[in-house]
């Protein structure tokens, strides 16, 4: 079936829903075109959450494209499609209302309606009575209701209006479920409430109304996640979450680690089978789509989530990977990472290698003596956590049979001209040793460092053609020991890929040029052993 209806849950018991598209587009630094909402909608729909709000028809023409796009491109496995609104305008009918209106021609099957929950908003933002207020939840959830429609209310700045006038933001509650709301939710709109809090209102809250509750929380006390378990704990049943946190301020319960939690915590089943280990790479996918990096350090989905740097962890892990793991990562679709750096041990080492897919053949000595390396390279500036490629190479250097680099370096030489018209150039000569023969390639490029590159590859790519599919995909300089100013040392990351993987590399010098040269020189050479070359030198 075609269309935002989807296929409704049989199980309605406990709803995962989500709000990227509407609440999640409001971070800074997010503008999402109607062709990135129905990207995102159908990852979504494939990470199996049970609701997925799409924006305000009718507010823009952004979002109601999408609903109508939505309506005849997207056919939804778990998903039904949400419309947002307010209730009716003050001293109106909900039949009259345009915005009303707008929402059932959506043609989405489900609702949200923003209804006021604090009494000094009712006056001050609405303009209007407390009764009339009311009146409003009444008449709109009734109306949409009527017309077949599912109608959940979102309670805006709930638990400030409940410390403000708890009476009053209970009626509002009592309100909307006696017209029909399946769901109620208690918004945390400023984001500034604690885990113990919510907990004590949902709870008194549930008790008091009767009405079934959700939970939409904010993050501003960084306890956004929490809150919305310690609500679930209260008796909500219905969680609002965005994709990795996003949204306005600092953002919303996030969408992952909230059902990671639910799943693997509490024992609930929130989402299909086989959902869980697609968390990782759709939040990553999101996060893409959204033009934003994915947070290396965020729970569970993480590159860091899962890696242990220290030379104490890696010796339990390489015992028992749950002494310092609390699930296993392939549940949520990460893995494990171990790090190189100036704090590994022996155990750092094997285990790293292990993730490479090298034997060390428990050879300890080889172990120590890659230890040792090691150190002394990350005393110099080098960092290998964040060169994998780098350490690699270093660690086949010292295997018993040792890697032969597929070509050496003798000297390069850049010049960069500053002409008077404005303009520059850029040239590089290397001269370097492959296959027995010694060559001398010289090149232009956009900068020094391009430059190069491209002399490098045009002495190369004769003898090893394979370089010809590799590109740089980002690079990354950091001055060391910045006292030193314009003297001080340089550490130069570039990642680099084949179309297959992407792979990264490290470079320290006395100035950028050097640093960048040793890096991508690891990276060609990598680039080789990946493509299954054989050294011909």
């Amino acid at each position: 079936m075609n269309g935002t209806a989807g296929t409704p849950r049989t199980d309605d018991s406990f709803h995962v829903f989500d709000t990227t598209l509407r609440d999640g587009a409001q971070r800074e630094g997010i503008n999402l075109t109607v062709a990135d909402k129905l990207t995102i909608a159908r990852h979504l729909d494939d990470f199996g959450v049970g609701f997925i709000e799409g924006g305000w028809p009718g507010a823009n023409p952004r979002d109601t494209e999408f609903f109508a796009r939505a309506q005849a491109e997207i056919e939804f496995a778990h998903a039904q499609l949400v419309a947002f609104g307010a209730t009716r305008r003050a001293g109106a009918r909900a039949a009259d209302d345009p915005q009303v209106n707008a929402l059932l021609a959506s043609g989405a099957p489900v609702i949200t309606l923003v209804a006021k929950a604090h009494d000094r908003h009712v006056e001050l933002a609405l303009r209007t009575t407390l009764d009339e207020n009311l009146e409003m939840v009444r008449d709109t959830v009734s109306y949409l209701r009527g017309q077949g429609r599912r109608v959940f209310v979102d309670c805006e700045h709930f638990f400030d209006g409940y410390r403000a006038n708890p009476e009053y933001a209970k009626s509002v509650v009592r309100t909307a479920a006696e017209a029909g709301a399946d769901v109620v939710v208690l918004c945390d709109t400023n984001g500034g409430m604690l885990p113990a809090q919510v907990h004590a209102v949902v709870a008194t809250v549930a008790a008091d109304t009767g009405a079934r509750l959700g939970i939409h929380a904010q993050d501003d006390t960084g306890c956004a996640v929490a809150n919305t378990l310690a609500a679930v704990d209260a008796g909500a049943t219905h969680v609002q979450c965005t994709a990795n946190g996003y949204g306005e301020r600092v953002g919303n319960a996030n969408l992952f680690p909230v059902t990671a939690a639910l799943e693997l915590k509490y024992g609930k089943r929130v989402l299909p089978p086989g959902a869980l280990p697609k968390m990782t790479r759709i939040s990553h996918t999101i996060a893409e789509i959204v033009n934003l990096a994915p947070s290396t350090h965020q729970p569970y989905v993480g590159v860091s989530a899962f890696a242990h740097k220290a030379g104490l962890h890696a010796s339990a892990i390489k015992i028992d990977p749950d002494l310092y793991q609390h699930i296993e990562p392939t549940l949520v679709g990460n893995h494990i990472r171990m790090l190189v750096s100036d704090m590994a041990g022996r155990a750092s080492i094997e285990l790293k290698a292990k993730e490479l897919g090298i034997d060390l053949g428990n050879d300890r000595d080889l172990a120590a003596r890659v230890v040792t390396r090691v150190k002394e390279q990350e005393r110099l500036g080098y960092t290998y956590e964040a060169a994998d490629a780098s350490f690699e190479l270093l660690l086949r250097e010292e295997m018993p049979d040792p890697l032969q680099r597929h070509f050496s370096i003798e000297s390069w030489r850049i010049i960069a001209e500053d002409r008077p018209d404005g303009t520059h150039a850029n040239e590089a000569t290397v001269k370097l040793w492959a296959h027995n023969e010694r060559i001398v390639a010289t090149a232009e490029g956009t900068g020094p460092v391009n430059a190069f590159d491209r002399a490098l590859r045009a002495g190369l790519e004769r003898i090893y053609p394979e370089l010809a599919k590799l590109e740089l995909v980002d690079y990354k300089t950091r001055i060391l020991e910045e006292a030193h100013g314009t003297t001080s040392a340089a550490r130069v990351l570039i990642s680099t890929t084949d179309a297959t993987g992407v792979w990264s590399t490290v470079g320290v010098g006395d100035n950028i040029l050097a640093a960048s040269c040793q890096a991508l020189a690891d990276a060609y050479t990598y680039g080789l052993l990946r493509a299954g070359v054989e050294p011909t030198e």
